[in-house]
């Protein structure tokens, strides 16, 4: 097997005093889309954050490693590491003076050398993925102007001009209609397949049984469990993650969650 682009060795996360995930194994491999699921409060922000070398080392010191590429994620400048991962918030501030084209530009900062402005390539790429998640025409409208869902989108386009190795994904479909959860998912597992690799925070284990190939669980009270997403999202599994029973079902040849 390929060396993983991201090694997670004994992880710990916590908020304040409690330790939310202990020790966390992982290894997230190119091609591959890993989800993450708990409840609410079990860690899941708190823990992407952590993998992508965001954690707050003053007020909570880290238990564990992480290393990138083989290398420690610690001893690398954030400008290599935004190279390489790309970090999707949970929720984002949008503002109202920037262009959505302006704004899909800050993915190519890391690209480029210090004090150069983004050239013809970089704007015909930032254009680019703005029509990948279905906003070719809004090039020149502020974002102030857009809904929730159009803004997500913008910041999703902002992440693929960006183009890490490793995508991570905060609640990648707030603000999204049925529709365009099912296309922007479409969109980073055709990433992965690509050669890159995504994880994902969700809600739904629906979906994460339609795009995940593994998953962790977050029980929030340093309990995890990770393996393929066939073995670890079961009923049995997700009554015990949510505190509530949950039945599965099947439609159209697809794995359904729902409570009961």
């Amino acid at each position: 097997m390929s060396r993983p682009i991201l090694a997670v060795r004994g992880l710990d996360v916590r908020a304040g005093d409690r330790v939310l995930v202990r020790g966390l194994e992982l290894e997230i491999r190119a091609g591959e889309c890993v989800a993450i699921l708990g409840r609410n409060g079990a860690g899941k922000s708190l823990t992407l954050h952590a993998l992508a070398g965001l954690g707050d080392p003053g007020a909570n010191p880290p238990a564990g490693s992480l290393s990138l590429d083989g290398q420690p994620l610690d001893g690398l400048p954030r400008r290599a590491i935004a190279r390489r991962i790309g970090l999707l918030p949970q929720d984002l501030e949008a503002g109202h003076s920037e262009t959505a084209l302006d704004t899909v530009l800050v993915g190519r900062h890391p690209h480029l050398p210090l004090w150069r402005w983004e050239g013809e390539e970089d704007r015909r790429l930032a254009r680019s993925m703005l029509a990948r998640v279905g906003l070719g025409d809004f090039a020149s409208r502020l974002t102030g102007t857009l809904s929730g869902g159009e803004q997500r989108r913008v910041a999703m386009a902002t992440l693929l001009t960006q183009h890490p190795a490793l995508y991570l994904l905060d609640e990648p479909t707030n603000h999204l209609d049925p529709h365009h959860q099912l296309a922007v998912l479409d969109l980073f597992r055709e990433q992965a397949h690509g050669g890159c690799a995504v994880v994902a925070t969700l809600h739904d284990p629906t979906m994460a049984a339609r795009y995940a190939d593994r998953v962790v669980l977050l029980h929030g009270d340093g309990r995890w469990l990770a393996g393929p997403a066939r073995e670890v999202l079961t009923a049995e599994n997700l009554s015990a993650l949510y505190l509530v029973r949950v039945v599965e079902t099947a439609v159209e040849g697809r794995r359904v969650f729902v409570t009961a």
